[in-house]
């Protein structure tokens, strides 16, 4: 099995799940053709899976992309700047010229998109595998799971179901804002384990019910849900992307 991995907009952050399962990998005879991070010899050929970091933010990007589908037999995003937009879509829910001359000093050297996407605004996607960073334990599963053939088995249900498991008192009940109610499961709830509220690294689930949950933000006087939500690691998810639009 060929593998290439990229990176787009991003801290690099998710790239290094593949550290975590290198040996792993290796037992299993993966050849891993493209990985600038991990290696200095790539070749950009064919590949089984290509694996996918980061947003797409620059018309250099925009045509990679497109180039990476076209040599991939599956492509699979990673982490929320490539399933959601990442840190960097705030600005795609304010002025970009403002934006862009608030940052750089010269604006018009930067040669950038307007609003910084996710991988599937452009290309098909066959599978995410969400996290801020991802969890290298579902990273391993979806390559094994995907050599053998079989559906990767990638967690569906919210995060108040491993607080449950956990035992974990419910940190919202406590007096924390917290999304855990709407947040797909996958980081074992590790905020909400240390008395945190959730940020929601793990993007929404399919069909979140975002009316109660903003009921009871203004209740407790959290503040606007769509503010935590937008100033978070996946602003531009096409479910919050769809329900902001419609105001």
């Amino acid at each position: 099995m060929r593998i290439g991995v990229f990176k787009f907009a991003s801290c690099d952050g998710c790239q290094i799940a593949f550290f975590d399962i290198s040996d792993k990998l290796l037992d299993l005879g993966f050849q891993i053709d493209y990985f600038v991070e991990a290696q200095s010899t790539n070749r950009f050929d064919e590949f089984d899976i290509s694996f996918v970091e980061g947003s797409i933010s620059t018309p250099e990007q925009e045509n990679l992309i497109k180039k990476i589908r076209e040599k991939s037999k599956k492509l699979i995003t990673i982490g929320a700047c490539a399933d959601s937009g990442g840190i960097q879509s705030i600005r795609n829910f304010m002025d970009f010229k403002e934006v862009l001359s608030s940052v750089y000093p010269n604006p018009d050297y930067i040669k950038s998109l307007e609003k910084s996407k996710p991988v599937s605004d452009y290309v098909n996607v066959d599978l995410e595998i969400r996290g801020c960073p991802i969890n290298p334990h579902q990273l391993y599963e979806v390559v094994v799971s995907l050599h053998l053939g079989k559906t990767p088995f990638l967690p569906e249900y919210p995060l108040c179901l491993e607080c449950k498991r956990k035992g974990n008192p419910c940190v919202l009940v406590l007096g924390k804002p917290c999304l855990g109610s709407v947040i797909k499961a996958g980081c074992g709830a590790l905020c909400p384990s240390f008395n945190a509220g959730c940020y929601g690294c793990y993007g929404p689930v399919e069909k979140p019910n975002l009316d109660s949950l903003e009921e009871i933000f203004r209740e407790r006087g959290f503040g606007d849900l769509y503010e935590k939500i937008l100033t978070s690691f996946n602003g531009y998810n096409r479910v919050y992307r769809e329900r902001y639009e419609k105001g």
